[in-house]
């Protein structure tokens, strides 16, 4: 009797979490064409789109079949020539951290895990995987992202289930660009972003070219030669570039989601 109330409760606990009064007390609203997604209208309008950022009703991206996923569970071996940034076990191209190194990956806890070395224009390799029994709460699954340079999110999400806005799901550039697709794997599936990154230039000070990001998800392209608007932050239209900055440090984003992460390599352009 105590469990099968213990189960009633969790139940309706969960339930509660995806009813629209949760969804409310956090200012989100869903999209008016009734497909679930949810978002935010009391945000900015972005000029180049026309759209809120965080908008439900922003064309969600077609939902696509990436492939086998069993041709994803074998991890990819790196190039000659790159910078293995993790192999499984060793950690000391990063700072300290509080993430946990287990069986062959490394799991976000608290903060993020920044790399010691500074990069520009690359080509990125990166597996991750989120967790497969969901957390309760709907802003929080699976949720990571690869920052750029330290600014440039490009996020990392349960996209395959939870409909969240279309500039927030997995492959976005977060709270600017969505993917062209959703290539997302089910959750506790590997998945893989393959990333080719262009700094961006600058002459006398002054910025002369934004930023460039052409990228794979599962193999599948989802952004071509993009370009970055500013800095990416929630909620917010981008920021400014940073002053002069063509390098800096990549970044892996906590957001306390036990997300997991394996063969990291990357070739400096």
């Amino acid at each position: 009797m105590r469990e099968r109330t213990l189960c009633l409760l969790l139940g309706t606990a969960i339930a509660f979490l995806h009813s629209p009064v949760y969804a409310q007390e956090h200012g989100l609203v869903y999209s008016k064409d009734g497909s679930g997604v949810f978002g935010y209208k009391d945000t900015p309008i972005q000029p180049w789109s026309g759209y809120h950022v965080h908008d439900p009703d922003r064309p969600a991206p077609r939902k696509i079949d990436p492939g086998e996923p069993n041709a994803r569970q074998i991890p990819r071996r790196p190039p000659s020539d790159a910078i293995v940034l993790f192999d499984g076990t060793d950690v000391s191209k990063w700072r300290p951290s509080k993430w946990i190194v287990r069986d062959g990956y490394i799991e976000a806890t608290e903060g993020s895990l920044t790399t010691r070395q500074e990069f520009g224009s690359f080509q990125l390799h990166l597996e991750w995987q989120a967790p497969e029994r969901p957390e309760d709460d709907v802003m929080n699954r699976g949720n990571n992202g690869v920052m750029l340079m330290g600014v440039f999110e490009i996020q990392i999400y349960e996209s395959y289930n939870t409909k969240i806005y279309p500039d927030g799901q997995a492959a976005a550039i977060y709270s600017q660009t969505p993917p062209m697709v959703n290539a997302c794997g089910k959750p506790g599936e590997w998945q893989s972003y393959d990333i080719t990154f262009f700094a961006p230039l600058y002459t006398d000070g002054k910025l002369t070219q934004r930023a460039r990001v052409t990228m794979f998800h599962n193999g599948v392209l989802v952004h071509h030669n993009q370009e970055i608007y500013g800095t990416t932050s929630h909620r917010r239209l981008p920021g400014d570039y940073p002053a002069g900055k063509t390098a800096s440090p990549l970044s892996l984003a906590g957001h306390r989601s036990p997300v997991r992460f394996r063969n990291l390599w990357l070739r400096p352009l």
